[in-house]
């Protein structure tokens, strides 16, 4: 055991944050804490799927076996293709392509996989109903105050707390507003319906084999996939957002009969009204705590924890501004917005998750510490 322990807060107890807890407390000298603003660690939201990069990732910071284990008790359902279908236009009903795997993809609910994510932290490290206030920096390291008025110091403080990360505007300080998160130009609901009420409605012959299905329309896209042990099934719907409104915080909408009805207007004679775009944010998460994980392991000072964290933005920030380029792009193709010709669609999607799922782990990992061995050297 390490003499010298660092304090490390993680603020943000959903996905990333408890998976990025799951790497950091395999290192030794760090005492991990996780902060909650909710009442209870909880996720909101249906599924999320878990691609092989996510996976590989997750082999890497909990073992392969234990990482099967963790997928099995979440209920997570294996996905041994995702068949794309068009879902409106003359060739309505055409195949697209079908996204086969030699090692299939997972989809599970949200709730189920933070469940089995937490269960290996130890109790004092969770901290839920925990509002964060202010960050900041003094001699020691990192002062978190909260609206309850506890006052906590880290040598160490990572952000976990979403898309409008409190962290995050402290770290670009001046800079937060120009770089700020912003819509994408999509909408999208889910649902999660009882597998028996799917079958009814859908027909059995979507449910033969573990698939997800993808319906590419005139300006929306259906996605419907089983979880929780093949009990549930999830089914999305996700268009082109014709009004965004002013305020990027505020993203929800009443969701009514007419607006659906206005999206999908040209699928009514389609196949799918009779009876995600890339997806990637939790598998990035899973990839970022992989390399946290093992950059955090070569922190043996404080001054280290800026050449981790310098050699963490070098490796990640690229891949992960990329796969945000990239969904934007396959999100207008999947709804409609590159036309809806079966053959020409199939060429512009057949090799867009090539780079996603293709990361050489190991290789990722070792880039990263090259890296921060490189950035202790110019210190």
């Amino acid at each position: 055991m390490a003499t010298n322990r660092f304090r490390v807060a993680i603020v943000g107890g959903g996905l990333a944050g408890a998976t990025l807890a799951n790497a950091l407390i395999r290192v030794s000298q760090m005492d991990v804490h996780v902060f909650e603003s909710a009442a209870e660690f909880s996720e909101r939201g249906a599924a999320v799927g878990l691609g092989i990069n996510a996976q590989r990732a997750l082999n890497k910071i909990i073992s392969a076996p234990a990482a099967v284990a963790l997928l099995d008790k979440a209920g997570g359902v294996p996905t041994n293709t995702s068949r794309l279908v068009l879902g409106s236009g003359p060739e309505a009903g055409s195949l697209i392509l079908d996204l086969a795997e030699g090692d299939p993809g997972r989809t599970l609910h949200r709730a189920s996989l933070l469940r089995e994510l937490l269960a290996p932290l130890p109790n004092d490290s969770l901290h839920a109903n925990k509002q964060l206030v202010t960050i900041k920096t003094n001699d020691e390291g990192v002062e978190l105050s909260f609206q309850d008025d506890s006052v906590y110091q880290f040598d160490a403080v990572i952000g976990a707390d979403g898309i409008f990360s409190a962290v995050r505007d402290h770290v670009l300080g001046d800079q937060a507003a120009a770089y700020a998160a912003s819509p994408a130009g999509f909408w999208d609901c889910r649902n999660l319906v009882p597998s028996d009420k799917a079958k009814a409605v859908l027909g059995d012959d979507y449910f033969e084999v573990d698939r997800q299905w993808d319906w590419v329309g005139e300006g929306a896209f259906l996605m419907h996939d089983p979880l929780e042990s093949r009990t549930v099934v999830q089914c999305v719907v996700s268009a082109i957002e014709r009004d965004p409104g002013t305020n990027p915080k505020d993203r929800k909408r009443p969701l009514s009969r007419e607006l659906l009805e206005e999206s999908l207007h040209g699928w009514l004679d389609g196949p799918i009204a009779k009876g995600i775009i890339d997806g990637a944010g939790i598998g990035l998460a899973i990839e970022d705590a992989m390399v946290l994980g093992v950059l955090l392991a070569k922190v043996s000072s404080k001054e280290d924890f800026e050449c981790a964290f310098q050699a963490y933005d070098t490796v990640r920030r690229p891949r992960c501004q990329r796969i945000i380029d990239s969904s934007r792009e396959t999100g207008h193709i999947l709804c409609g917005q590159s036309g809806l010709q079966a053959d020409e669609l199939r060429g512009l999607l057949a090799p867009q998750w090539n780079f996603l799922f293709g990361l050489d782990m190991s290789a990722h990992k070792q880039d990263a510490m090259d890296n921060m061995r490189e950035f202790q050297q110019k210190t």
